[in-house]
């Protein structure tokens, strides 16, 4: 600022001498000769320390503001030099947040993929349990029934063999068992559980076979002269699809059902086979 005041007053004085000249058209002689005499008739002493004066207070003025300028840019340089190191440690502060927002967008992209990932899967073992559970619930085979929808009698006896039909049928899952028949027909190769009861009063025998294909497999039997007679028995037999497992009732041999359900047959699948 004093420096800028220091160039304002010289600015100022050559101005003046130079307005001087063009007004007046005089040289620096008759300038000098004409200031000297006009000094010289009101007051020379005067005039001249006053030139001096003013002529010393400017060059002090001037003198003093330079050093201020030089001090003024040393502190302009050391603070430009200041922000451009504080630039220098924003930038890197930039370039390692810019690395740190990279990092994350992998990670992020990896997360996504990996849920992505997950999300398949978990789609895939839906399908696979509704798929399971499909198949499950079409290996889901068994019956249980007893003979009399109602009442109470005997069936038999008979001067042949006769397949036994149960038609009060407590559970048919998988309708492989036909009431109406008496016979259970395989809907898939596997492993079946066969059990049937029988009962009876004597001196008639109580007599049943289970039967595979025509032939007898195992038999349920009781016989003595009086009172009741009870028996029952029961298999696990490997079929192929459509093969028939049924009750024969023995020639001259009855069995007896009233609401109680004493004779039954009844079976299920233990596990498919392939």
């Amino acid at each position: 600022m004093k420096a800028l005041v220091c160039i304002l007053l010289l600015l100022e004085t050559f101005v003046f001498v130079i307005q001087q000249q063009v007004d007046g058209g005089l040289n620096e002689n008759e300038i000098s000769q004409q200031i000297s005499s006009e000094d010289g008739r009101q007051n020379p002493p005067q005039t001249d320390t006053l030139r001096a004066e003013a002529s010393t207070d400017r060059q002090q003025y001037c003198d003093l503001g330079i050093p201020d300028i030089h001090a003024a840019l040393r502190e302009l340089t050391a603070t430009v030099t200041e922000q451009k190191e504080n630039i220098r440690e924003l930038t890197a502060t930039v370039t390692e947040q810019k690395g740190n927002i990279r990092e994350l967008t992998a990670t992020v992209t990896e997360l996504r993929d990996e849920m992505n990932k997950k999300n398949d899967e978990i789609s895939n073992l839906t399908l696979s349990q509704v798929e399971l559970r499909k198949e499950n619930r079409d290996r889901e085979i068994a019956f249980s029934a007893s003979m009399m929808e109602s009442g109470s009698g005997y069936t038999g006896p008979f001067t042949t063999e006769i397949t036994v039909t149960y038609r009060n049928v407590f559970t048919n899952i998988g309708n492989a068992y036909n009431p109406i028949t008496g016979i259970f027909t395989a809907p898939l190769k596997g492993a079946y559980m066969f059990r049937i009861s029988v009962y009876g009063h004597g001196p008639t025998a109580a007599t049943a076979d289970i039967v595979k294909n025509g032939q007898r497999v195992v038999v349920a039997h009781d016989h003595q002269p009086q009172n009741t007679l009870n028996s029952s028995n029961g298999v696990v037999l490997i079929l192929e699809v459509g093969d028939v497992v049924y009750v024969r009732l023995a020639s001259g041999r009855r069995i007896f059902d009233n609401e109680n359900n004493h004779s039954t047959f009844s079976g299920y699948l233990l596990f498919p086979l392939k």
